[in-house]
């Protein structure tokens, strides 16, 4: 997969110290990495750069709104993100990325691309299960939830009252008083 040129910063020419850059993320960015769940993104980033001596501290905070389709009824809605992630940047002998608050990059570069933080730390602040907010509060008219509520078992007394059916197991009965008994 190739970098997105906007998301590499070259750390060379900047001075020690603190530096921001901004950023919009929109479709074109989850498009990249193939996430295709977002019919429209809307975030922005503020990205905070402490450059030191030896190493770079980066904080990453955004917010914003994604819009999503719900999971119950598929009807789309506006998803509020918001967030930071923080992590660091050494120089190494080798690249490695795999510890997910530490980058190791190679000495005698000169610049470093986040946009793989940037994804990961945007997708998983994502709630895993999403419900549109008219669901909950019971809002939302739509035909999928009457067509469920129409579906629905209903309850009835005869089912709730326990059947009369003759005498019983005297052992049933013993358990049925241990079930009583709590």
């Amino acid at each position: 997969m190739r970098d997105l040129k906007e998301f590499t910063i070259p750390f060379v020419g900047l001075k020690l110290g603190e530096h921001h850059f901004d950023f919009t993320i929109n479709n074109k960015f989850f498009e990249h990495f193939e996430y295709d769940e977002f019919n429209a993104v809307a975030i922005s980033l503020d990205v905070l750069l402490d450059k030191k001596t030896t190493f770079m501290e980066f904080t990453l905070t955004y917010g914003g709104d994604v819009d999503v389709n719900c999971d119950v009824t598929n009807e789309p809605f506006k998803e509020s993100v918001a967030g930071n992630y923080h992590f660091v940047v050494k120089f190494a002998d080798d690249f490695n990325n795999e510890n997910e608050d530490l980058l190791l990059i190679p000495h005698g570069s000169y610049e470093v691309n986040i946009q793989q933080f940037i994804y990961e730390s945007i997708i998983l602040n994502l709630p895993s299960r999403r419900i549109h907010p008219g669901i909950e509060d019971g809002t939302l008219q739509s035909d999928i939830l009457d067509k469920l509520e129409q579906l629905s078992p209903k309850a009835t007394t005869q089912d709730t009252e326990e059947p009369q059916q003759g005498p019983t197991d005297p052992r049933w009965d013993s358990l049925k008083k241990l079930l009583n008994d709590k």
